[in-house]
């Protein structure tokens, strides 16, 4: 499968995993954003419903086991080259997860993993989108 320059949009899922006031995040292994902080995810693979990416993506990533309980959004990601050709084409589709086991550890494409409270989210320089939906994940985990 063509990441860069696809052919056709990619569907991924992404995990926001909210425990004791804390979102997890992955600091990516691989492009697009390497190096940068991230909710865990990846694409969707033939046969799989996107709930069960969503949970291969976390124990994959983080070695966590959690259960998507909300759908929290989809969303657009296209990233365009410097002539304005679509290198990434993402449709990204974010679960709010109950975290149901295990201890985070960074694994598969991620090279780190750690809790950030919101304020710590906050000072990170994430995509818009992604900063949105981990705002979105805190409020419903608050007020379910």
């Amino acid at each position: 499968m063509k990441r860069e320059y696809p052919e056709f949009p990619l569907v991924g899922v992404g995990a926001v995993i909210i425990s004791r006031g804390r979102v997890l995040l992955v600091k990516r292994g691989h492009a697009p954003f390497i190096g940068e902080w991230s909710i865990p995810g990846g694409l969707l693979e033939v046969g799989e419903t996107i709930r069960q990416a969503a949970v291969r993506e976390v124990q994959e990533e983080t070695g966590l086991s959690v259960n998507p309980v909300e759908l929290l959004g989809v969303y657009d990601r296209l990233m365009p080259d410097e002539h304005g050709r679509t290198l990434y084409h993402y449709v990204l589709i974010d679960f709010l997860c109950r975290l149901v086991s295990g201890e985070a550890q960074a694994a598969a494409d991620a090279d780190d993993v750690r809790w950030f409270t919101r304020e710590e989210m906050e000072r990170l320089a994430l995509p818009k989108d992604t900063a949105q939906v981990i705002r979105l994940g805190f409020e419903n985990a608050e007020h379910p």
